[in-house]
């Protein structure tokens, strides 16, 4: 890691800090009771997994709803363009780069919160990954209303293997946000700064993003 002096900048609002733990909590509810409902486990059983998994499926929809709405409207939605400026140099840092101290390739700012590998994986998750398992799963919890809805086209079968197979890529995802989480200066920098909004970073990325214009807030 690098040895430059350490000072705090104020990354993540109130907003973004809610959605991330809320939507934590709504996965790893839907995941347990998901398994539970596929005979993984015992835990709730059946009938109460099932009405637990619809309810909370529901309530992260609508929250997803809100979320896009946020970040369209905030202009955070530039976050995520994707980019491959520096794409390698991060992939080799979290190959080997990290195990030897080096300093990150593309330090975290303000209007840059995300380095390229993490906006690659996080457009592809928000756009792709969860509207199909939101899809998925709405289609699998209206089935007996599928011929009213004129899709009984459609075989539960394929439903069920594209929603399970969506859980298994969110669960994927957790792991591995997990570990992710534990690649800051401390073991812990990163969850805590998702906690109070302040980041830790290089007193010099500071000054530059300061002479850009910008102001620290003061709470």
């Amino acid at each position: 890691m690098s040895t430059r002096n350490k000072v705090n900048m104020y990354l993540y609002t109130r907003y973004e800090r809610f959605w991330h733990w809320l939507q934590m909590a709504l996965i790893f509810v839907l995941l347990i009771t998901g398994f539970e409902v596929h005979g993984a486990f015992p835990f709730l059983g059946f009938d109460a997994a099932v009405e637990v998994h619809n309810a909370v499926g529901l309530t992260w929809l609508v929250a997803f709803v809100f979320f896009v709405f946020w970040v369209f409207t905030t202009g955070e939605w530039k976050q995520y363009i994707p980019t491959t400026k520096k794409m390698f140099q991060v992939i080799l840092y979290y190959s080997y780069g990290i195990f030897k101290g080096e300093s990150h390739p593309v330090p975290k700012r303000k209007e840059a919160k995300h380095n390229p590998l993490q906006r690659l994986v996080y457009l592809s998750l928000a756009a792709v990954l969860l509207p199909v398992q939101m899809i998925s799963g709405f289609l699998y919890w209206g089935y007996n209303d599928w011929t009213r809805w004129g899709i009984g086209w459609l075989t539960l079968d394929k439903v069920a293997f594209v929603h399970t197979a969506g859980a298994f890529a969110i669960l994927c995802f957790v792991i591995v946000h997990i570990y992710m989480t534990t690649t800051g200066h401390t073991v812990t920098a990163h969850v805590r700064a998702m906690i109070t909004g302040w980041e830790e970073v290089s007193e010099g990325e500071v000054q530059e993003w300061e002479k850009a214009g910008h102001r620290q807030p003061t709470v």
